[in-house]
């Protein structure tokens, strides 16, 4: 719809862009945590924005942390608040650089995925009932049937 303004001249209607509030990531608590001890929780919005779990499990990685997460995990019923206030308070000043465990890809889960169409749960109980050579062979077939 065109809108004119007193002297016949077209106005532009203007878009209103939607100001998305950046989330604080389960990095951002932990790095609050272990080292700069600034509160990120400051309202009920950037309460919902701290994820226990996820940081607890952060927390687990060190072995001068791993208590205090333990602590936590086995109160759930807490106050996310209160169990940021808590961690942040016994937690050491300290840069604390841990890796994640990730879960290990194995080429063998893939090759019986493929091969049958099955799940990846599927695909790791019929693992067990193959062997190596067994396990070759499919892939011998699916690199043969796929060159064709």
């Amino acid at each position: 719809m065109k809108h004119v303004d007193f002297f016949g001249n077209e106005i532009e209607e203007k878009k209103e862009e939607q100001y998305k509030t950046p989330s604080i990531s389960p990095f951002d608590f932990l790095n609050s945590i272990n080292y700069t001890k600034e509160n990120l929780i400051v309202d009920e919005w950037s309460e919902k924005q701290y994820i226990p779990f996820i940081v607890n499990k952060g927390l687990s990685y060190s072995a001068d942390t791993a208590i205090q997460a333990n602590e936590m995990n086995s109160r759930p019923h807490l106050e996310k608040s209160l169990q940021y206030q808590f961690l942040m308070g016994v937690v050491r000043k300290r840069k604390r650089f841990n890796k994640w465990m990730k879960p290990v890809k194995r080429e063998s889960i893939d090759i019986i995925k493929e091969y049958y169409g099955y799940s990846t749960r599927k695909a790791e109980q019929v693992l067990e009932l193959l062997d190596n050579y067994k396990i070759n062979e499919l892939k011998q077939k699916l690199i043969k049937d796929g060159s064709n």
